[in-house]
Formats: structure tokens, sequence, C-alpha cells
């Protein structure tokens, strides 16, 4: 079945940076389109970055544009998200996520907290 372990979360200082990282397996990895949606307290889940199987195409949550970029490594089942310029409103726990056989898929997701 679809795993998708995420990693890389924690607590940062306004302005800082953090690198996400979620390790994929029970499905043809570099087939699929991947994604990375964040979820804040109180707040519906929404999508934050997703790239194409091949990683030539990305999108981006307007908040985030240019201070996000996510990524991938097929070789090592895995996609990124590189985080800068951190503010208190991406506070939020970060999940990995994959539409595959008509079903999404989600990690059980990592925390980032945003906060002096």
């Amino acid at each position: 079945q679809v795993q998708l372990v995420e990693s890389g979360g924690g607590l940062v200082q306004p302005g800082g940076s953090l690198r996400l990282s979620c390790a994929a397996s029970g499905f043809p990895f570099s087939t699929y389109a991947m994604s990375w949606y964040r979820q804040a307290p109180g707040k519906e889940r929404e999508l934050v970055a997703s790239i194409t199987h091949t990683g030539v195409s990305t999108n981006y949550a307007d908040s985030v544009k240019g201070r996000f970029a996510i990524s991938r490594d097929n070789a090592k089942r895995t996609v990124y998200l590189q985080m800068n310029s951190l503010k208190s409103e991406d506070s939020a726990v970060y999940y990995c996520s994959v539409l595959y056989s008509i079903r999404r898929s989600w990690g059980q997701g990592t925390e980032v907290t945003v906060s002096s």
C-alpha cells in the first residue's frame, strides 16, 4: 500500500528556513505527481505546492510563491519542500500527498512552527 513519511519539521524563527522531506513507497513514484498540503489549527487543509512526475513543472499557492520550492529525486523516491523566509502564518502541519489509483493518500504530517 501507499506509504508517505514526512520529516524535517520543527520550530524556526521568522525569516528562517526549513527543508521538509517525504519518503514514498508502495506505488510507482516516478510516474506520479506529488503535492505538499498544510493545515493550520482551525483552518482547512490547503494545497501548498505540487510537482509533476518528471519534476519539470511545479505549482505554488500564491501565499508561498517566491519563498518555497518543491523538488523531487525519483531515484530516492523522495519529494522535498524547501521553505525560506518563513512567516508565522506558515505554521501548520505539512502533509505529503499523492493521487494514486483514484484515491488521495496522505502521510502522517510534520509540524512546522514559526515563532520567535
